[in-house]
């Protein structure tokens, strides 16, 4: 499979954290050209700010996998990482983030910060940009949405 197919992969957890009422992030973990972890956005279902679609995948990848060195692993993501997110990147030392949208407010892989270019004992490498209109899209409507209905709730008679 191809990048853009992967991060199709990814993209259909966004949707379905979108339907939940979440910020549409999904992400899969990769080895070998086989998924092994998937995750999205379940943070306001869960009540847990780790449940983040990055933290989920890498999760599922150890417990698929065995062992918690996601050394092989590529994990494709939608929106580019959090700092928590980057840290578990590196400490599972994934060996390459690949991501949809960047993230002016919090991304860690070179939008806000870069995480990955610190002294830490790992590196992973970054291809950003993949498929990167339909997971801006996505996050786009997700807003668009939410600031509607506070309109409403703050204006109930308009």
């Amino acid at each position: 499979m191809t990048d853009e197919e992967y991060m199709r992969e990814a993209l259909s957890l966004a949707k379905k954290a979108f339907e939940l009422g979440e910020v549409p992030v999904g992400a899969v973990a990769v080895w070998d050209g086989k998924i092994v972890g998937r995750g999205m956005n379940l943070r306001e279902t869960d009540k847990n700010a780790l449940r983040h679609a990055e933290i989920m995948a890498i999760d599922e990848a150890c417990k698929t996998l065995g062992g918690w060195r996601l050394w092989k692993c590529d994990l494709y993501v939608t929106l580019e990482p959090c700092p928590m997110c980057a840290g578990a990147i590196i400490n599972s030392r994934v060996k390459r983030v690949i991501y949809g949208a960047s993230d002016p407010k919090a991304g860690s892989c070179g939008s806000l910060a870069n995480l990955f270019e610190m002294p830490y004992n790992h590196k992973p490498e970054v291809t950003k940009g993949v498929l990167e209109e339909e997971c801006s899209e996505i996050l786009s409507r997700f807003f668009a949405r939410l600031r509607e209905k506070r309109k409403q709730k703050e204006n109930p008679s308009e």
